[in-house]
């Protein structure tokens, strides 16, 4: 049904003080997390590769050890969304609309809601991200797991435990990502934190455990270690405003592997409709976001 004159009734009218509704947008923050890639494609694929292991100690005289098991290993998916959304509103609404220049037809808030609707989009991967996706395929576990599996064993960007946010935790999520992240063959990659992700109800704890100089929560003269462990966290923590669990929390490494991936760039379009003289707007764009190393991200999701 288009938005018609009953729709919009005090606007007909002299006299009204102000038009109210429109809100300052919260700014982009997938763009702070994904990295962006063009898309060509209706399915974009990303393969894992088995490198070369540990070299093997040779014997005098005796035969070189060889590893020939490189090759492909995990297929990791990710196939594009199509996001569309529009109105109507009739002619007489338009033309007896005393509030044009406020209530302006072509500008109900489309841009905004594409926006927002891809803030939900992309940070769905990290609150999902303790469950497996099968159309994602990759190594057959979800994003944040116990037991990724590599040749001859596992690893995992996950504690066993799930524990909340507390000077303990982050230091054992940091020390872990660089301790026991691994590649496929089993040999140690470098890899580090380098941003705490949260959602608002944990800003407080982020801001105590990134912002002070010496240990948080104690009265002992000790230096704060996250400052400086394993490289510390160069870029600090982040607020998310669309994660939905008040206690799960996240650190970003310096490994790639956090895919926005762009298939069709937002587009907009209006016409009027010959028969009934509604103006018809709508926008549309497609894109996934997605994961192709889980490397890039060690989770925790605590339930309390």
């Amino acid at each position: 049904m288009a938005v018609s004159l009953s729709s919009i009734k005090d606007l007909l009218l002299p006299g009204l003080r102000g038009v109210e509704g429109k809100y300052e947008m919260i700014p982009s923050q997938y763009d702070k997390v994904f990295v962006k890639h063009e898309s060509k494609l209706a399915l974009e694929r990303t393969a894992e590769l088995r490198f070369l292991g540990y070299a093997q100690l040779k014997t005098e005289g005796g035969q070189t050890k060889f590893d020939n098991g490189s090759g492909e290993r995990y297929l990791y998916n990710q196939e594009h969304t199509e996001i569309g959304l529009g109105y109507a509103i009739t002619r007489k609404a338009i033309d007896d609309n005393v509030y044009k220049t406020q209530f302006h037809p072509s500008n109900l808030g489309l841009i905004e809601s594409f926006q927002q609707t891809k803030e939900i989009y992309g940070f769905n991967v990290f609150n999902t991200g303790n469950v497996y996706n099968s159309s994602i395929g990759g190594d057959g576990v979800a994003l944040f797991s116990t037991s990724h599996p590599i040749d001859g064993g596992t690893w995992a960007n996950t504690p066993t435990t799930q524990v909340d946010l507390n000077e303990g935790s982050l230091l054992n999520a940091m020390i872990s990502i660089r301790v026991n992240f691994r590649d496929q063959a089993g040999l140690k990659v470098f890899a580090r934190g380098r941003k705490l992700l949260v959602p608002p109800q944990l800003e407080p704890v982020a801001i105590r455990l990134s912002k002070t100089e010496l240990r948080p929560g104690t009265a002992d003269n000790d230096v704060n270690a996250i400052l400086t462990t394993a490289g510390g966290l160069p870029e600090g923590y982040m607020t998310c405003d669309f994660l939905t669990s008040q206690y799960a929390w996240f650190l970003l490494t310096n490994i790639d592997g956090l895919a926005y991936m762009e298939r069709v760039k937002f587009e907009t379009d209006m016409q009027v409709d010959f028969v009934t003289d509604n103006l018809l707007v709508k926008g549309y764009e497609r894109y996934s976001f997605g994961y192709y190393n889980p490397r890039s991200a060690y989770g925790v999701y605590p339930t309390a």
